[in-house]
Order: C-alpha cells, then structure tokens, then sequence
C-alpha cells in the first residue's frame, strides 16, 4: 500500500528481522536453533515438575507456569519468522495481527505477575520459614496463578479496544518481525492521543511499575535477612533459593525498559528489534538453563526421572 493512501488496511506485511538477503539463512536457522531449545528447555521443566514430587512445591510450582508462558510467547511471536522463510508468505491478517499483539502482551504481562508471585514466595521462604508450608499452601499458590492468568488478559483490553477502532494507516508494512504495539502506532494516522494516555497510565504505572515495586521490594527484606544470618554458609544457602529467579528478573526488567522507555523514531524502532528478539527468543530460552544449571533440586529430578526411564 502507497505512502499517501491513508485507507483501512485488510492485512500487513511484516517485514522481518532483516531484510538482507544473504542474512535470511543464518537468521533462519538461528532462530530455529533458539525456537527448539526454548520448547525442548521449559517443556523438560514442566515435566520435571508434573513428574517428580519432590518439585511439587510453590517455587517449582511457578516456575511451571513461566515455562507454559516462555513456550507461549515464542510459539506467538517466532512461528511468523519461521513460516515466512518457508512459505515466503510475509502476510497477515488486520485481525491476526491485532490477535498477535493481544495475546504476546497479555502473556508478557503474565510473566511480569509471576516474576512477582515468585518474588513474594521466595520472601516468605526466607524471611518466615518456619510459617512457609502455612502461608504458601497449595489453594494460596492456585489462587496467586489464577490471578495472574486472569488479570494480566484482561488489563490489555483497553489496547485491544483502542486498536480496533483505528481506520486510517500511512502504510501496511510494519518494521517488526512481529505486531507489537510500537511498530504499529509509528503506522497509523488516527489520532492516538487516547492509547498513549492508557500506555502512560495504564502501561507505565499498573503493567510495569507496580509489578517492578512489587517485585523488587521484597528483596530488600530478603537481603536484610540474609545480611542477619551468621554463618556463610547460611547465607549462601538463602541466597542460592532466588538467586535463579532474580537473574530472570533482572533480564527480562532491563530488556523491557531498554525496548519500550525510549523515544520512537526509525532507529529506535531497528532497535526495538534486537531487544525484542532477546526478549522473545532469548529469555525464554535461558529461563531452563538458569533455573536448572543453578539448582540441585532440578538436577537430582532430572537424574531421577532418567534414571526412572531406564529401568
């Protein structure tokens, strides 16, 4: 569609990760590669944990729900790349991909609301042990999930609403690999005042900045407690139960603030495209490998479930 044809459009053309064309193979396999390890790493944690019982505990417990929401995301957000090299079909539909959107954003804001059950979790388990199994019982942690599943589909409704009723794009190509909400408010040419009031209030304070507090501030009891504990070994043992789950936070919080915190222009929006490609592609696959290459429970699951199916 022409520049200055500013009409609805029926479908957009996505453009990709790069538009090199002796780069298209190596982008190919490498995000096959990331794809495949990050389905093959989370559904080993997921099995791990419906498996064995000695995973069927809270933390373990949430860390099956950001494995469902890592395989969710990628599958979202990747199957377009990997489909548009095979079919060389760059195309999607007006509806699909506002459906893309919704479905990426309400699961990245999931991950955001589990971070932070994990976080609370984590804070009762050191700071309260001994009325840990009290507080985190299993009806606490399903409602803690439920919760987060719920809310997190819902507080990106208003985006869906506000989206639909734009009528007017400056053109149908969106410099992305997938429909985010940056690529295609840089499209349209119908007033957006109302969305970026909502991303103001709604994105910055109740999508980000609550979760981040939320998150975060429980480790500053948790490091105060662990600065009281006596022994090294005390507290190297506290610090080991969420060192794993602060490294996850730290990288998907500094990918989030470095891809959306910016002013968007044309470079930002290249940008935009490597920290969302880490952000998709890499943290969901490093999520198992954190979690596992850090954890002896995970380990001596593993060992057991395999040595479970050999004999």
């Amino acid at each position: 569609m022409e520049a200055n044809n500013k009409t609805m459009v029926a479908y957009f053309v996505i453009s990709g990760i790069s538009n090199i064309p002796h780069l298209q193979v190596p982008i190919f396999l490498l995000v096959l590669l990331i794809y495949l390890n990050t389905l093959g790493g989370n559904m080993t944690i997921l099995l791990l944990v419906f498996l064995d019982s000695h995973l069927h505990t809270p933390m373990y417990f949430f860390l099956a729900n950001l494995s469902i929401l890592d395989m969710s995301s990628s599958s979202i957000t990747l199957h377009k790349v990997l489909a548009a090299f095979i079919t060389r079909d760059k195309t999607v539909s007006f509806l699909g991909c506002i459906v893309q959107f919704y479905m990426f954003s309400s699961l990245a804001c999931n991950q955001l609301l589990i971070l932070t059950a994990m976080s609370f979790d984590r804070y009762v388990a050191i700071c309260s042990p001994l009325r840990y199994s009290i507080i985190m019982n299993s009806r606490v942690c399903a409602l803690l999930a439920t919760v987060c599943w719920v809310l997190s589909f819902l507080e990106v409704v208003p985006y869906l609403v506000l989206l639909l009723e734009f009528t007017c794009y400056k053109s149908n190509i969106i410099n992305h690999f997938f429909c985010d909400l940056v690529p295609l408010l840089s499209l349209t040419c119908s007033d957006t005042s109302a969305l970026e009031m909502l991303s103001l209030i709604e994105g910055l304070l109740l999508l980000s900045l609550t979760p981040f507090v939320l998150t975060f501030t429980p480790y500053v009891f948790i490091i105060t407690a662990i600065v009281r504990i006596r022994t090294s070994s005390g507290r190297y043992k506290a610090f080991y139960t969420c060192s794993s789950h602060l490294i996850t936070v730290v990288l998907l919080y500094g990918t989030l603030v470095s891809q959306y915190l910016k002013p968007t222009t044309e470079d930002s929006l290249e940008s935009n495209k490597l920290f969302s490609l880490f952000n998709t592609a890499a943290v969901p696959m490093l999520n198992p490998l954190i979690y596992s290459l850090n954890n002896k429970d995970v380990k001596a699951a593993l060992k057991r479930t395999l040595r479970a199916i050999k004999y």
